[in-house]
């Protein structure tokens, strides 16, 4: 089964200013899209054709195969990163998700503190994610395509920490993009989603609950 480039949940130009068509045009559509073709390009040397993508995932991780690993962890990574954005203004932190942000951190904006910390203090590439880990929300960060497909924690929330995520529109400057994300680019109705369990599960957009991941 090959894999598909998912589509982008908004318009290329939606998330202008703070993240720019052409952006997008690089990041969803020539890095994403690059694993994508890896992938489709590996699965019948490893005999998993019809192999679910986190099944890929899981099973390279456990064999120890990185280039398999981490071409069909950016996949899932990348999908999920996409579906936590969300136009400037749509969405707001509300409800269970309000009050947990606010239990595990004190705020909602100590939480993008923390997130803003960890994301521009993580030195190379990687992910920053907010996750809920024994029942508490917790930020960290995994370098390069690491992925908690992979780790005992259900993904809420994540912010792509590689440069080609940022340098067209902010160039060497990963704090002010965090900074610019965070504070006009969330989607939140997506976030207290995957709290709820019945967020993206695949990279293939199929709303199944995380914990089946």
């Amino acid at each position: 089964m090959a894999f598909k480039l998912p589509d982008l949940p908004f318009d290329r130009a939606a998330l202008e200013p703070h993240m720019s068509a052409e952006t997008l045009d690089f990041h969803h559509g020539k890095h994403h899209k690059a694993y994508v073709d890896k992938v489709n390009e590996m699965l019948a040397e490893n005999g998993m054709d019809d192999a679910s993508l986190i099944d890929i995932i899981r099973k390279a991780d456990d064999t120890g195969d990185r280039n398999l690993f981490n071409n069909a962890a950016q996949i899932w990574n990348h999908s999920f990163f996409w579906r936590c954005l969300a136009p400037p203004g749509s969405t707001r932190l509300s409800g269970k998700l309000k009050t947990m942000v606010e239990c595990d951190f004190g705020s909602g904006e100590a939480m993008l503190e923390k997130i803003a910390i960890e994301g521009a203090g993580h030195f190379g590439s990687g992910w920053v994610w907010l996750v809920l880990e024994n029942g508490k929300l917790k930020v960290t960060a995994y370098h390069d395509a690491d992925t908690p497909v992979v780790h005992a924690a259900v993904p809420l929330l994540t912010l792509d920490v590689w440069e080609h995520a940022y340098y067209i529109d902010y160039r060497n400057e990963r704090p002010k993009f965090i900074e610019s994300v965070l504070n006009n680019l969330v989607n939140w109705d997506f976030v207290a989603l995957n709290l709820e369990g019945v967020g993206l599960a695949s990279a293939d957009q199929q709303p199944l609950a995380l914990a089946d991941a």
